[in-house]
């Protein structure tokens, strides 16, 4: 069968950065082994995410976000690269708001002063909705391990795993991420954050994402932060998170939701060649 190019953009949240396919204008099926090859970054186009607009299924929304980590599988939410596809909908459109369909529902989009604004929708705290392997306490998660403090457990549309440490920068996030995203005590694995207080209101995270390793920014990362230190009672409800790409601007609704506000960029458009879409040769 002839594979035709594939046009794409290339874009980012705070370095967080994504393929961006248009599956609107016409059918695409892609493998987890060709998402694997297009987001390599020696021999693809590169990212931490893959991400394939499709026609809403749902009335109410402009346009169904997929969302692929760069090992291929399915996630179920992004919020930085929600925040790029509400600017490229926002874009086409003329409007200011706009509302994308993902496997965990309904997001509102819009712009705003500081970029793009997000409601990521409601955050889930009971250990079934995380999910967590047993009830327990979500509020301080047992791990029975010595080097990290128990974590908040969250879910913001996919599973997160908060630490609170004195300093963040001295994790060494590279050598414990995978132990703690593969722990028995989350059987979908977890998003890790660790995440220190800076001021007040401001909160400094690094995150190591599932399926994908050290992440420049994660923004459903920090929705989950905001909602782990309410919880603990270290901030208010709207806070700054300085992340290795720059700020977020987070705030937890009354009504549970988490409105997340950052920058969405587009860096550049090409095309995917057949070549790279074929299956290897044995």
């Amino acid at each position: 069968m002839t594979i035709a190019p594939l046009p794409f953009r290339k874009m980012h949240g705070l370095g967080n950065d994504f393929v961006v396919l248009d599956a609107r204008p016409r059918a695409l099926d892609l493998s987890e082994a060709q998402v694997r090859r297009i987001s390599d970054r020696h021999t693809g186009v590169g990212c931490d995410q893959f991400i394939i607009i499709r026609p809403p299924r749902d009335p109410k929304a402009d346009a169904f976000m997929e969302i692929r980590n760069c090992d291929g599988a399915e996630v179920e939410a992004c919020g930085n690269a929600t925040r790029c596809i509400a600017k490229i909908l926002t874009d086409e459109t003329g409007r200011d708001r706009v509302t994308i369909q993902t496997v965990a529902g309904l997001l509102l989009g819009e712009r705003s002063g500081r970029g793009y604004t997000v409601d990521m929708g409601e955050a889930r705290t009971g250990w079934q909705a995380i999910p967590l392997a047993r009830e327990c306490d979500t509020l301080n998660v047992p791990l029975d391990r010595d080097d990290v403090p128990p974590p908040v457990a969250t879910n913001i549309g996919n599973p997160h795993a908060t630490f609170f440490v004195h300093d963040a920068e001295a994790v060494a996030l590279a050598a414990i991420g995978p132990g703690l995203e593969h722990h028995p005590m989350f059987p979908a694995r977890a998003n890790i954050g660790f995440a220190s207080l800076t001021a007040p209101d401001t909160l400094r995270l690094r995150v190591w994402e599932r399926g994908v390793g050290i992440t420049r920014a994660c923004g459903s990362a920090a929705c989950a932060t905001v909602v782990a230190s309410v919880r603990r009672g270290l901030t208010g409800r709207s806070i700054r998170i300085d992340m290795d790409g720059g700020p977020l601007f987070l705030e937890w609704l009354e009504n549970g939701h988490v409105l997340m506000t950052g920058s969405a960029t587009e860096v550049y458009q090409g095309t995917i060649l057949p070549s790279l879409l074929e299956e290897p040769r044995p």
